[in-house]
Parts: C-alpha cells; sequence; structure tokens
C-alpha cells in the first residue's frame, strides 16, 4: 500500500493494551483497522464545527461535533458521519466531502468523536459488545448525539442516515443492526459485517479472515440485534476497495449476504453498472423494485475512503492518509439515500404502501394474505422473500405450492395504471404446517449466529424453550432439536 498502518489496539483495558503494544512491536509492519492518520494525532475543532457539550447521559465518553447549513429548514435529513482510528471529527469534516453535500442538498451533519481515553487509537470499539449494542456505551451515546440534532434542527426524524470509515464503518453496521428504528440507511465504507466480532481476537479474524457464513446466519445477527418485530430496514450502502489489505474484500461479500438477507432478496444484482475511478456498482432491489442494497467495488483501491478532489458535481473531498483519490463516494451515498430529492426519499413512489397485511391462513402447503386498499390501485404485486410471485386487482391473494412447515416473508405493493409499483409494505412472515422435526449439532456460538440459540450474559439458552446450554463459546456443544418454527429443544440423549 506504500505506507505503514499504524497498529490498532481495541482494548480499554491498560494491560491488554501494553500486550498488543509488545505483539505489534515483535510483529512489524502488522496490519490493523485504521481511518488515517492525522498529524499530532486528534484534534478537537475545525472551522464550520460547533461542539455541543449537553446531549444526554452519553455512556459512550464520546464528543459531539455538529454542521449545519446557514438557513436550513425544518424537516431537512440528517446525517451521522463516524472517523476511522486515529482521526477525529474535524479530520472526517475536512476530508471526506459531506460538508460539500450537506450544503448542496440541504441537511445536518453530526461527527461523533471518540479519544485515546476509549481506545488507544482513537477507535470506534465495533468490537465490544458493551459499546456497539442497542442502549449501550458508545452506541447510546451516538443514538443521544442523533436526537439531540433532531430537536436542535428540527431534522426529519425518518430520514436519519449514518456512515463510517473502517473502525467507524464496522460501527455503522452494529448501529443499523441495532437501531434499524433510528436509521434510514447506512454507508459502510472498508468495514466488516454487523456484529462479526466480539472480541479482540475476533476483530482481527473478521478483519484478515472474515467467517464464510450463509447469508441467512449473518441475518441472524442483525435480527437478533434489532427490537423484537422489527420488519423495516435501513437501505445499505457498502464500499470496497479490491486492494484493501486491512479490511479484506471478502468483507464487502459477506456484508452484502448479511443485509440481503434482512430485506429477503437475493444474492444476485438486480443490475451493474461501470462507474468512474474504477467503481462496479452491483445493485440489489427491494420487492417493490427500489434499491435496498447497493455493493460499490472500487478496483485497485486500498484501505481508506473514496474521495475525488474537484469542482465537479460528482466531485468531493480531499486527499490525505486513508483519503483516496479515486471516486466520491460520499455523492454516490447520498443519491442512494436520496438527499439529491430523488430516488429514495420516503414516499418517493407513485402510491403509498398498503396497510394491514396480514396473514389469514395456512396450510401445508398454502399462504392467503390480505390487506387494506390503496386510493389510485389498479392492482397490486405480491412478493414473497423478494420475487414477485401474484398481481391480483383484490385486497387478497393466496400463494401456493410451497414446503411444509417453512417460513416465508411477504411483502404487496400497490401498482397504478401506468403499472408503476408504488412503496413497499411492512413485511410479515407465514409458516405453513407440517413441521418436520430436524437436529442441529454445533457449538453454543455456531447454535447462536444460525439462530437456534441466544446469549445473555455470557450464557447460551435455547430458542424459544429458553433452555441453558452453558457459557457461549466455541468449545461447548450440544444437539438441539426443533420441534417447531422458532422452538428449539436440547438433545444431547438422542434426536
Amino acid at each position: 500500500m506504500g505506507q505503514s498502518h499504524p497498529p490498532l489496539r481495541f482494548t480499554k483495558s491498560r494491560r491488554l493494551i501494553r500486550g498488543v503494544r509488545r505483539w505489534v512491536t515483535a510483529a512489524a509492519g502488522a496490519l490493523a483497522l485504521t481511518g488515517g492518520l492525522v498529524a499530532g494525532g486528534p484534534q478537537a475543532s475545525a472551522a464550520g464545527l460547533t461542539q455541543v457539550t449537553a446531549f444526554g447521559s452519553n455512556p459512550g465518553n464520546l464528543s459531539m461535533y455538529t454542521y449545519a447549513p446557514d438557513a436550513l429548514p425544518a424537516g431537512a435529513p440528517l446525517v451521522v458521519a463516524l472517523h476511522g482510528c486515529t482521526q477525529s471529527a474535524s479530520d472526517y469534516y475536512a476530508h471526506s466531502g459531506w460538508p460539500a453535500f450537506a450544503d448542496r442538498y440541504g441537511f445536518a451533519l453530526v461527527f461523533p468523536q471518540t479519544s485515546s481515553a476509549n481506545n488507544a487509537n482513537s477507535c470506534f470499539n465495533w468490537y465490544e459488545p458493551g459499546d456497539s449494542a442497542r442502549g449501550q456505551g458508545e452506541a447510546l451515546s451516538i443514538r443521544q448525539m442523533v436526537d439531540k440534532a433532531v430537536a436542535q434542527y428540527g431534522s426529519d426524524s425518518r430520514r436519519v442516515y449514518v456512515t463510517g470509515l473502517s473502525a467507524g464503518a464496522g460501527m455503522t453496521a452494529n448501529l443499523l443492526a441495532a437501531y434499524p428504528d433510528v436509521f434510514a440507511g447506512g454507508a459502510i465504507d472498508s468495514g466488516l459485517p454487523a456484529f462479526c466480532a466480539n472480541s479482540l481476537s475476533t476483530a482481527y479474524t473478521c478483519m484478515y479472515s472474515p467467517p464464510d457464513r450463509s447469508p441467512a446466519q449473518w441475518g441472524a445477527l442483525v435480527r437478533s440485534a434489532a427490537p423484537a418485530g422489527t420488519t423495516s430496514w435501513p437501505r445499505v450502502a457498502i464500499w470496497q476497495g479490491t486492494a484493501d489489505t486491512t479490511v479484506q474484500p471478502a468483507n464487502a461479500t459477506e456484508l452484502r449476504d448479511q443485509w440481503t438477507d434482512v430485506w429477503g432478496i437475493g444474492q444476485t444484482p438486480t443490475r451493474t453498472e461501470s462507474l468512474g475511478g474504477g467503481t462496479t456498482l452491483s445493485v440489489y432491489d427491494d420487492a417493490a423494485g427500489r434499491p435496498a442494497v447497493e455493493v460499490y467495488s472500487v478496483s485497485g483501491m486500498a484501505h481508506g475512503l473514496a474521495v475525488d478532489p474537484g469542482s465537479g458535481p460528482e466531485q468531493c473531498g480531499s486527499t490525505g492518509t486513508y483519503y483516496l483519490d479515486t471516486i466520491c463516494s460520499s455523492y454516490h451515498t447520498a443519491r442512494f439515500w436520496g438527499l439529491d430529492g430523488e430516488g429514495q426519499g420516503p414516499g418517493t413512489g407513485s402510491l403509498p404502501a398498503p396497510t394491514g397485511l396480514t396473514v389469514s391462513g395456512t396450510t401445508d402447503t398454502t399462504v392467503s394474505l390480505t390487506w387494506n386498499a390503496v386510493d389510485g390501485a389498479s392492482s397490486y404485486a405480491v412478493h414473497r422473500d423478494g420475487t414477485k410471485v401474484a398481481t391480483t386487482t383484490s385486497t387478497a391473494a393466496t400463494d401456493t405450492g410451497l414446503a411444509t412447515g417453512t417460513a416465508y416473508g411477504y411483502t404487496v405493493a400497490a401498482v397504478d395504471a401506468t403499472g408503476t409499483a408504488g412503496a413497499v409494505s411492512a413485511a410479515v412472515t407465514a409458516t405453513t404446517t407440517g413441521f418436520t422435526p430436524t437436529c442441529h449439532t454445533a457449538s453454543n456460538y455456531d447454535h447462536t449466529v444460525a439462530g437456534r440459540a441466544y446469549q445473555s450474559g455470557g450464557s447460551t439458552y435455547a430458542t424459544g424453550s429458553r433452555q441453558p446450554m452453558g457459557l457461549w463459546n466455541t468449545f461447548t456443544t450440544h444437539t438441539l432439536k426443533q420441534t417447531a418454527p422458532g422452538y428449539y429443544v436440547v438433545a444431547d440423549a438422542g434426536c
């Protein structure tokens, strides 16, 4: 990459910090998850930034900085931007290009900042459960910043977005999973799947050799982090350089698998496009035909944030350590979120989303659905797991030819007289009858990743039955028998 990477000392523990420092010294040239080196260390302020000192209990011990254009109207969007390791709010403000688009499109910015008091390299602690889970640590501090900024600027709480680089991207993914009710969209730049790591050692594993889990396993990590009953998910942009040796490009694939699974859509792109800077864009549409997940692969780019200095309408930012001259990621991300007034903003469909989607009946091979009528709809498109399976002029449909004992996700969109689908409804899950029990033998950790168990306080419990299974680790192994959809019992004695 032509430059050395400052080692990332993730932990808050001084003893472990010293241990990692000795390890790095012994392993010269070792790489770590860093966002960029700022000469003289993190800086606290920059022209245009305003520090906000009272924004809540701040359990994560973070600092809050904001930027907003003059005469910003009420109801404008809000973007939260997370710096990388050894960076600062002012550094990210100066290089990322986000302030220019805040001025152009009209939205407020929040730049959270961590420090060496939290982490030796001023990294957001994306791998620490106590800092990245909902309602805890740094994640809660950032949530409190959102509340403060929404109140201060009169922002539209339905249009709050989060983006981050490197360690900030790892935290971004976790925030999207833990707070899907807060963030309408996110951008993960040179980052990792949500809740890939829960310790220092697994953080390095995720960075250099990410686990090759199934989409369902990755998706389960998001669903388990989100509030129970969540049916609406953020739209996610994934940015990754093909020459990144700090966060391996395979992470982008695992991220794609994770968020397409959460959305209930497949892993085959709806379409691909060639952009500037050697960038290939792969788009994954939702059931209504709107982009839900986008993957930007930048050929030859190393670890960093893609910028493109210049005065052109699609250019932005300035180069620096880990700010790489390729393509303006902030421009394309802003457009993906609909901040330019087109595309993704709420209510952009020709018709509103149908309400009241309900499973009215199931058999071994069928699912019946009903929903409320939408004014102006000439028909309705019914989608199963992201694929259209029916078009009907009524407000009811029956899906046939299904497998027994299987869960399916359904959404409905109203279609106008021109054949254009409007916004997609909230999803519902239906499970056909005739369930066949299955058995699974694995470690407590793998059971949890697969959704067959859950962990609480370091211990593992079977999903549904809540039977105790011992410590949450890779060494303790059990056999679980699934006796009903979402219900498992310990069956070590025989299955």
